[in-house]
């Protein structure tokens, strides 16, 4: 069942490459139905909050007429950052199912663990490595072509001023 829920959550990740975001996805799911989707917005939203996860969380929260969500499972191609992990505590989402970990800025067990923090009134089951490699690939290949894209940019330009 993870797997299938993690390919939803790719393809919400695929919305956001599409936009030009970088590609993360999630979807939260509640008695076997998916209840929230989102994906990676910042850049298109002009929004630091436009994260997958907490516009997941928002539309879960809207479908179930509360801001706990219980007895739900997020499923998010990227490890959380420091923001969405604390969103996924404070909405008391009981398990969290990640794609690939995220060494940078991860906060559900790279840099740090806020989803098994045993000072916070809640804990979330982490389970890791769900389709790793199609949702690391996603990330790979995006930042790949940015690169490439800017290194075509940064060399248009120079050819201009040379001209």
């Amino acid at each position: 069942m993870d797997e299938k829920y993690m390919k939803m959550a790719i393809a919400q990740a695929k919305k956001a490459a599409a936009l030009g975001e970088v590609p993360i996805g999630c979807v939260i799911v509640y008695e076997g139905k998916v209840i929230g989707r989102g994906y990676n917005r910042r850049k298109t939203d002009k929004n630091t909050l436009s994260h997958a996860e907490l516009n997941a969380i928002k539309k879960a929260s809207k479908k179930m007429g509360d801001w706990r969500l219980e007895e739900c499972t997020m499923y998010v191609t990227l490890e959380p950052c420091q923001m969405c992990s604390g969103a996924i505590v404070q909405a008391r989402i009981p398990k969290v199912v990640m794609g690939c970990m995220n060494p940078k800025a991860g906060c559900a067990g790279s840099i740090l663990n806020l989803l098994d923090e045993p000072r916070f009134n809640h804990q979330v089951e982490i389970v890791k490595g769900v389709l790793e490699d199609e949702c690391s690939a996603l990330l790979t290949d995006f930042f790949k072509a940015l690169r490439i894209k800017n290194a075509l940019l940064k060399e248009k330009a120079k050819n201009e001023e040379l001209d």
